[in-house]
């Protein structure tokens, strides 16, 4: 009976013994664990204020990127190096967000490379602005330069001008005067009369015929001596006009220019002119009969009508 009883307290003190070890073991373990997941979170907690901190530098050197972008594009400089670095710089911002292994280190890295590039590129421009700024100054002056050559130009387009209208009224004046001259030169035919010659040679005066007694016409008339007209051949044009004011034409008839319009003539005939109220005759046949009605005629020498006469046939 004593010897099962210390059996049981032995075996008791043996199960004591053993769960006081397990529960100094889970204890152990627990504490251990407890640890490890403290280190952990406080990695995990660095990483992420490390990649916080990457990517506000990202951020902040794509905005200063995209500032020199739009600078230098505005100065007219090459930005193709800029974009293809903005580029790849999105790419890494990208790839920071979506890799969980990534390397800060890494990162730190290209951040330096990024800033070194940024570093290069404000120098490069400054030296742009400097340049526009050089070239701003200048284009400046060469438009005030301008602006003065404008100036005297119109000043010389005005002198010209004003030179040009006095050349013109000198011209205009001298041509008058030329006119002038020649109307005083130029002949005049007086004491126009009109005959009707018959076919046996009778002529009849009073400037009324029968169209049977008319075989020929014969205008008479006197050159006017002019003291200032050139001894010259010159040719007389005579236009004999119908009642309806149409040229009376035929074989021999033709146009000439008065004051720049072309007019029809009927005949005309080359007189020496010999400046001494000379007597001039032209014989006109027309080959076929006058029609009934009043008749006009104009007499025209170098380019001035000089005289005119009337006929009437019944």
């Amino acid at each position: 009976m004593e010897t099962n009883s210390n059996q049981n307290q032995t075996f008791f003190k043996i199960a004591l013994g053993v769960t006081v070890g397990i529960i100094a073991l889970l204890s152990y373990l627990f504490i251990g664990a407890k640890n490890e997941t403290a280190q952990l979170q406080n990695a995990l907690n660095t990483k992420v204020e490390q990649l916080s901190d990457t990517q506000i530098k990202l951020d902040s050197i794509a905005k200063s990127l995209d500032q020199k972008i739009a600078e230098t594009e505005a100065l007219g400089g090459d930005v193709a190096e800029l974009k293809k670095v903005k580029a790849q710089l999105e790419s890494d911002k990208k790839k920071l967000k979506t890799d969980l292994n990534t390397s800060i280190e890494q990162y730190e890295a290209k951040i330096k490379e990024y800033e070194e590039f940024l570093a290069v590129k404000d120098e490069e421009l400054n030296k742009l602005k400097e340049e526009n700024g050089i070239l701003t100054e200048r284009t400046k002056t060469l438009q005030s330069e301008k602006e003065a050559a404008l100036a005297e130009n119109t000043g010389l387009k005005n002198e010209k001008a004003s030179l040009t209208k006095t050349v013109q009224d000198v011209s205009s004046q001298n041509e008058e005067l030329k006119r002038k001259v020649t109307m005083a030169s130029a002949m005049k035919a007086i004491n126009v009369a009109v005959y009707a010659v018959a076919s046996n040679g009778k002529v009849r005066e009073g400037g009324v015929y029968k169209v049977s007694k008319i075989d020929r016409l014969k205008i008479a008339f006197t050159l006017a001596s002019n003291p200032v007209a050139e001894k010259n051949n010159k040719d007389i044009y005579v236009r004999i006009l119908d009642a309806t004011g149409a040229v009376v034409s035929e074989s021999g008839s033709g146009v000439i220019t008065i004051d720049g319009k072309e007019i029809g003539y009927t005949t005309k005939q080359g007189v020496l002119f010999d400046n001494s109220d000379q007597k001039v005759e032209v014989l006109y046949a027309k080959g076929s009969p006058y029609k009934a009605g009043k008749y006009s005629i104009e007499m025209y020498s170098e380019g001035f009508k000089i005289g005119a006469g009337a006929f009437e046939v019944k």
